[in-house]
């Protein structure tokens, strides 16, 4: 019965008690699927936050997550009271499904950075004051977000980087594992005593104070170059201490090897003239 068709004027009882009947069920079924139903997503939320916070979620994933689900089951609760009350819905959903497309399309870049941040908030691949490199750049993160994660540049800048194209990319955690190795290449002299060169070298590095003992600091000899013997020097140090370790080592070593007495060569460069 369509409320248009009705004419109130020769409305009679029997046809009021239709009206009730018909209509007041609708309404009543309608307020009890949505007590029910917002009961329901209540519950289907609350036992959610749950197992999220047991699988240790960021908390910016578990309230957009929380949001989003909470949304798409009041937009099928409010579907499901629609077709109660005899409101067709076929063309609603897809209207629904025209639009979320559309959506989609426009936010393609988006749903990815989106998708992104999810991969990373769930497999998490870095922490927050990890430092990694990742697209090109080096730095501390900072936050974790939805979108981009942000870095703290060696030099105290910020970086933004998109979370599609840092979870589809290579990244280098350097604080993972605890201890990063510090690779160093000192030239010598060819008139250098390589046994002298090398205790000289390794005493820079163990009497570092910030250089650990495990896994030991090595010296080795790297390559014949042109003009020098290329010595590979490699301590190791906690992730936090690696440019102290790095820039201290390169100067202790220089001069080290001027109080023994090492030369350090300068690049030779031959010019070989022809006579006439």
């Amino acid at each position: 019965m369509d409320l248009a068709e009705i004419d109130f004027q020769s409305f009679d009882s029997s046809k009021l008690m239709d009206f009730i009947t018909e209509y007041g069920l609708k309404v009543i079924g309608a307020i009890l699927i949505w007590i029910i139903g917002s009961w329901i997503i209540k519950s289907i939320l609350k036992a959610t936050r749950k197992i999220m916070s047991k699988s240790n979620y960021e908390e910016s994933l578990q309230k957009f997550l929380l949001n989003l689900f909470s949304w798409g089951l009041k937009i099928l609760l409010i579907i499901t009271l629609l077709g109660t009350l005899g409101v067709p819905t076929t063309s609603f959903a897809a209207i629904i499904a025209a639009a979320g497309l559309a959506v989609g399309m426009a936010l393609q870049g988006s749903l990815g950075n989106f998708a992104g941040g999810v991969l990373i908030m769930i497999f998490k691949p870095f922490k927050i004051g990890d430092l990694i490199e990742a697209q090109g750049e080096i730095g501390v993160v900072k936050h974790i977000e939805i979108f981009t994660t942000k870095l703290t540049g060696l030099s105290n800048k910020e970086i933004i980087i998109p979370n599609g194209a840092l979870s589809n990319g290579n990244i280098i955690n350097y604080t993972t594992e605890g201890t990063r190795r510090v690779d160093l290449v000192i030239g010598v002299s060819y008139d250098a005593d390589i046994k002298q060169t090398k205790e000289v070298l390794m005493n820079v590095l163990t009497s570092h104070p910030k250089v650990i003992d495990t896994p030991a600091p090595t010296v080795n000899v790297l390559e014949l170059a042109d003009s020098s013997v290329n010595f590979a020097v490699r301590p190791w140090c906690n992730a936090e201490d690696y440019w102290t370790v790095y820039f201290e080592c390169v100067e202790n070593i220089k001069l080290a090897l001027d109080a023994a007495g090492i030369e350090i060569p300068y690049p030779h460069q031959v010019e070989i003239h022809k006579n006439a």
